[in-house]
């Protein structure tokens, strides 16, 4: 949901003059975080009236300081500075699509405002209101709160410094007169009014804390006599919040533009927490208190997380890439197969399975041999090759055809490999890319093992570390016999076969299958790897290209690699 609600800061600034210029009247409803911006921002109902149904919203959002503050657990007194309102302001706008008017309080100086109005208006806020109050405010709600006023004129100059420094026509500076709240009645309030107007206030904002309008209403009744004398009608504000028994219709009717319901959204939210903890402690748990809470499903589809998952499964519906690990051979090393090695008390099964849900790759097909009944139970679809001291990972492989049905990637039981790797791989439109690596030669370790090599079409540049892309970089040889000298690179034991390759490979394998002797470097058919397969696809014509790595892979070969594993797993842990 939240991602639907995008919108550019410049076409949200301007909103909400636009909406005032073609209604006449707004609504505007408090938001403290991201939660609550996003349900007032998305509150509607549908209204039958003469036969046509039409839809009840509210116009744009209200970003309070006492509800700010206040859900951050502080008072309202000008404590929280503007950076700490510009986090919470910036959540409401990363997830809303409608206008924003911000309680600037006081303000603070001329020069502070500035850079305010300057913030404010970068990032879309519509309007800030500020106070006519002497920095530091208090709460005009309180009973009992000191309310010192500011000198009008000190504050009509901070208005004018204020529209000075905005950069469009767009942005709207409104003058909250307090005059009301701090008893100095309905003529002064006007004073103030004609100051601030003539100081270029963009709107006038009257504010009362009793459940009287009265004075409200007069000051609305001589408010529109001003702005005749002046020859200029400005927006005029009302925050009903005392005199809440007054309708709507009432307020349009006295000449206001835009009511805010300034803090219900916090109040209702505090109100309902507060039950509902109290509930859990009187039974001791919390199953009588669902009715009072919101469907953890509900929250989902509210905040986005239903089209994420969503999205997440068109992607792979889309792409369909399964990765196939033939893991049914006994180690000649290890008494386990080498899925099933601990590393760090965690088999490599399932250090592949992390990696592979890392980056996306949702579907697993394992084959399985030599100790079959040993494998974990993890969501993985596998398959069982009975006969698989007679065959290699070409034969184990195809036990599991089935899962050849697209794109997939084949991954030798005995690799732990990280996500760019993986990622790099499929990331490509290409049929065939295999991983090598070059940096074995700078490696004296690796010298005395039987590697998979590759002689390469474009040779590397002698870096150990460089990445090429595999576009043009065409693999010509790979298998165990080739000089070490010429290769340039090894095989990772990785592949990834897109549909088109996946056909092919097959096409080949049947075509093969009945092969009768030698087969490249294996004794049989039945005995093959995958280099010997792809090397038989390239002498057919297919291209095999290959991605350049230099590190974020391992093979275990022996005990020594498992050992060098398990210290570089637990150093990255």
């Amino acid at each position: 949901m939240t991602l639907r609600n995008i919108i550019t800061p410049e076409n949200r600034r301007r909103l909400l003059k636009e909406l005032i210029r073609e209604k006449g009247f707004v609504r505007i409803i408090e938001a403290h975080n991201g939660i609550s911006a996003l349900i007032g921002n998305n509150a509607h109902i549908d209204v039958e009236e003469d036969g046509q149904t039409y839809r009840e919203e509210f116009d744009g959002l209200w970003e309070s300081s006492l509800t700010d503050t206040a859900s951050k657990g502080y008072p309202d007194a000008e404590i929280v500075g503007v950076d700490s309102r510009l986090m919470n302001i910036n959540q409401i706008l990363d997830v809303t699509n409608k206008p924003l008017i911000v309680d600037g309080d006081t303000g603070g100086d001329a020069s502070h405002f500035e850079y305010m109005v300057k913030r404010f208006e970068a990032i879309g806020i519509s309007a800030v209101i500020i106070e006519d109050k002497v920095f530091p405010k208090r709460n005009s709600l309180s009973k009992d709160a000191k309310q010192d006023l500011e000198d009008p004129e000190t504050f009509a100059s901070k208005i004018q410094r204020g529209k000075a420094i905005q950069s469009t026509d767009d942005f709207m500076v409104i003058a909250r007169l307090e005059s009301l709240i701090a008893g100095h009645g309905v003529e002064d309030a006007l004073h103030r009014a004609k100051t601030y107007l003539q100081a270029g206030a963009d709107g006038i904002m009257i504010h009362s804390k009793v459940k009287d309008p009265g004075d409200v209403f007069r000051f609305a009744e001589e408010y529109d006599k001003l702005c005749k004398e002046l020859g200029d009608r400005k927006p005029l504000v009302c925050v009903p919040t005392a005199y809440n028994h007054v309708p709507e219709q009432e307020l349009i009717d006295r000449g206001f533009n835009v009511a805010i319901h300034a803090n219900h959204m916090l109040r209702s939210a505090v109100k309902s927490m507060e039950n509902v903890a109290k509930n859990i402690l009187i039974h001791k748990r919390s199953l009588e208190v669902d009715p009072y809470c919101t469907p953890v499903k509900e929250i989902f589809n509210m905040v986005g997380f239903t089209d994420v998952k969503e999205k997440d499964a068109a992607y792979q519906k889309q792409t369909g890439i399964t990765a196939i690990i033939p893991a049914a051979g006994k180690s000649r090393e290890f008494d386990d197969p080498k899925a099933l090695l601990k590393i760090n008390n965690k088999a490599v099964l399932e250090h592949q399975l992390e990696t592979l849900n890392r980056c996306g790759i949702g579907k697993t097909a394992v084959v399985r041999g030599f100790k079959r009944d040993e494998f974990p139970d993890v969501n993985v679809a596998y398959y069982d090759n009975p006969k698989y001291e007679n065959g290699f990972s070409i034969d184990s492989l195809f036990h599991a055809e089935d899962a050849i049905s697209g794109k997939f990637l084949f991954i030798n039981s005995d690799v732990l490999f990280n996500e760019f790797i993986i990622k790099n791989l499929v990331d490509t439109n290409l049929d065939i890319v295999i991983a090598i690596d070059g940096t074995y030669k700078y490696h004296t370790h690796m010298q005395d093992k039987v590697l998979d090599l590759v002689v390469a079409k474009s040779s590397f540049d002698g870096s150990p570390r460089r990445l090429i892309k595999p576009v043009d970089q065409k693999v010509l040889r790979i298998g165990k016999q080739l000089d070490m000298e010429q290769a340039e690179g090894e095989y990772t034991g990785i592949a990834y076969f897109s549909e088109e390759g996946a056909e092919n490979l097959k096409t080949v394998y049947h075509d093969c299958k009945d092969t009768e002797g030698k087969f490249h470097e294996a004794k049989s058919f039945k005995k093959a790897s995958m280099t010997d397969m792809l090397q038989e696809m390239i002498d057919r014509g297919y291209d095999v290209h290959f991605l350049e790595v230099n590190k974020g892979w391992l093979e275990i070969h022996n005990p020594e690699d498992k050992a060098s594993a398990e210290e570089m797993l637990s150093t990255t842990a």
